[in-house]
């Protein structure tokens, strides 16, 4: 099989400039270092001062090529003036990574409005901001650039009674998706990231909910983990997998320009039966012609595309 060209604006990333929020722990701060190992010069955000020390002290604290910034991913004015930061202190942005998250607990059917407005407002609206102010200014500069998002596994697959998340996570997966479409062409990679279990501090999200989204009845969900949550948590802990090794699998990513980038096999098995779900729920009957051919100028080659490219890999 011939592997379909794929254009890759960011495969050189050294004296390239970073852009990543949620960069000062877990995931974001993993992706961080490899990309400062790499030669990038990376700004990252961050929320809590505990952490932000915490990376900089492994980055390399009076390292020119690393700025930390403080934001709220939901503020949209505070992202202009984020963005306009990094321009002055580093330059034109090369890449831009909406790590930041929260891993709000509560499922569907028992949520409120807040647990919505907060879960939707950062794993969603903060991609939508950092896309929405970002995505201007590297097509302008025109040196090629990438936007990576990071999704989840849960992006994939629903299950396990946090609906919420989930929402948002498949929300970011289509949003991507229509990003890497729809700038076919354009300089600019996309990617959307899906890990499975990566050390991290994704169950400490509660204390950063802010005031004003606070239930007023607090709920399991919104409580402190049990003394067996912990337990749990502990375990998948113990095996998940460490930051920067995560971090490197995105900036192969990157550099190829991959529009998926897994970490963790475990999931395909789950994926394959959601998706034969699909293929099994379409009607048997054969469409008319013309509802056909209407259909096809909907249709990307997207899909295909990244198929096959990955399916060459797989077999060179």
């Amino acid at each position: 099989m011939n592997a379909p060209f794929q254009q890759a604006p960011l495969a050189e990333v050294s004296g390239k400039v970073a852009f990543l929020t949620g960069g000062s722990s877990g995931i974001g701060l993993g992706l961080a270092r490899a990309l400062r190992a790499a030669g990038m010069k990376v700004a990252f955000t961050w929320r809590r001062e505990d952490h932000r020390d915490q990376a900089l002290d492994l980055l390399g604290r009076g390292d020119p090529g690393v700025l930390a910034i403080r934001l709220d991913v939901t503020d949209r004015a505070a992202w202009v003036a984020a963005a306009d930061e990094v321009e002055r202190a580093f330059g034109r942005v090369h890449l831009l990574a909406c790590n930041a998250g929260v891993g709000i607990r509560a499922g569907a059917a028992e949520a409120t409005f807040k647990d919505w407005d907060w879960g939707l407002g950062v794993n969603l609206g903060g991609v939508i901001n950092g896309v929405t102010v970002m995505l201007p200014r590297m097509r302008a500069h025109g040196e090629g650039a990438h936007m990576v998002a990071t999704c989840s596994s849960s992006g994939l697959v629903a299950g396990g009674g946090i609906g919420i998340y989930i929402t948002s996570k498949f929300a970011v997966m289509g949003l991507m998706e229509s990003l890497r479409d729809e700038l076919a062409g354009a300089n600019v990679g996309v990617s959307v990231f899906c890990p499975g279990f990566v050390k991290s501090n994704l169950v400490e999200s509660e204390k950063m909910r802010p005031a004003e989204l606070v239930n007023r009845v607090a709920k399991p969900s919104t409580n402190a983990p049990s003394t067996e949550e912990e337990a749990v948590m502990r375990k998948f802990m113990a095996v998940a997998m460490d930051p920067v090794e995560a971090g490197e699998r995105v900036l192969e990513g990157i550099r190829r320009n991959d529009l998926y980038i897994f970490t963790h096999q475990e999931f395909e098995q789950a994926t394959r039966e959601r998706m034969e779900a699909l293929l099994a729920s379409f009607p048997s009957a054969k469409a008319p012609a013309a509802r056909t051919m209407t259909a096809r100028r909907f249709m990307t080659a997207m899909y295909a595309g990244e198929r096959d490219r990955r399916l060459a890999r797989h077999k060179a």
